[in-house]
């Protein structure tokens, strides 16, 4: 089995397995009462969503970490050179990533039950996401033996950074589980852009000789694309904070294990986006008591210009898979 039908695989079974899990899943997680607490400072439009089912990261965790497992492991016994330890990245960006979707289940339980819409005090939050990317780092490093030089795509300047290459690692986790969390703010915007940016990371994974991130990177873009049978407008679940955190972090293990860190940037550009302009709003608010967007992130502030909310998923949508088209093209300054 070649590496890209076990991709393909991956994706397909992945897909399938979301999509037939929401009607088991989702009739029990409105049982539970596990609705989503929908702030009161958002669109005054979102509050008709007050306690729809959340969590339903859960089905999508699942629905890439076993097809990646299983078809990763029919890659290697059927490959040349098959050697088991070359799944071993696989089961590091896991743990990284199951990290984030415990701590996600826990802040979005907390939110659900306790009635508290900002769920986990953001310093506990803060402080699993930079352990979890110190596992990444070291585990990259040491157990895996990959270098602490980065490369600038497009251009290919490559530069070693020693011990700050941690430090590197950690901007990267957290930035991007908090980056995808920022993004998950309409129906079906956080899942359909993110089947973009994985089917590229997919291809990019294939690229470098990294056949354990292409099988992952594409399952996790199969989770989403079955994921969007039920978030899509009007949503019947979200994704919580389960949800988005993981995908968050397995966009980080990604780029660290295939040692494409600045790629992240280019590929996940439109997560960039939403996190700056949210940084924009708040310092420009504390600095001068001034707000630079009706909203942030910068999805609320065109939902308030008044756009329709299925316009806009769309909008970004074809925006976050133009980022992945560049980062394919940038993917050739690396010289892999």
């Amino acid at each position: 089995m070649a590496a890209t039908e076990a991709a393909l695989l991956a994706l397909l079974a992945s897909a399938v397995m979301v999509a037939a899990l929401g009607p088991l899943v989702i009739p029990v997680l409105r049982r539970l009462k596990m609705g989503q607490t929908v702030r009161d400072d958002g669109p005054k439009t979102h509050l008709k969503k007050s306690g729809t089912p959340t969590m339903g990261g859960l089905m999508m965790i699942a629905g890439f970490t076993v097809p990646s497992v299983v078809f990763l492991g029919l890659f290697l016994r059927q490959s040349p050179g098959g050697e088991p330890g070359r799944a071993v990245p696989l089961f590091i960006a896991l743990v990284v990533i199951l990290v984030h979707g415990t701590l996600g289940f826990l802040d979005d339980y907390l939110k659900a039950t306790r009635k508290r819409p900002l769920g986990l005090r953001a310093r506990h939050k803060l402080l699993a996401q930079v352990l979890a990317a110190l596992f990444l780092s070291l585990g990259a490093t040491t157990v895996l033996g990959l270098d602490t030089s980065v490369t600038l795509p497009f251009i290919g300047v490559a530069f070693d950074l020693g011990p700050l290459y941690h430090f590197l690692v950690i901007i990267i986790v957290v930035g991007a589980s908090n980056a995808v969390n920022l993004t998950d703010g309409l129906d079906g915007l956080a899942a359909g852009a993110c089947v973009a940016s994985f089917a590229a990371m997919a291809l990019v994974g294939l690229a470098v000789e990294s056949p354990s991130m292409a099988i992952l990177a594409a399952a996790v873009a199969g989770s989403c694309l079955g994921f969007l049978v039920h978030n899509h407008h009007p949503a019947k679940v979200w994704m919580g904070d389960t949800g988005a955190l993981a995908l968050g972090a397995s966009l980080a293990s990604f780029a660290v294990l295939t040692k494409t860190e600045f790629l992240l940037p280019v590929l996940g550009g439109l997560y960039v986006i939403e996190a700056v302009s949210d940084i924009i709003q708040v310092t420009s608010f504390k600095l001068t008591g001034r707000r630079v967007f009706k909203m942030a992130p910068i999805h609320h502030h065109f939902e308030l210009l008044g756009m329709r909310e299925e316009d806009i998923v769309f909008r970004f949508w074809l925006v976050s898979l133009g980022f992945g088209v560049l980062g394919l093209l940038g993917l050739g300054g690396l010289g892999r």
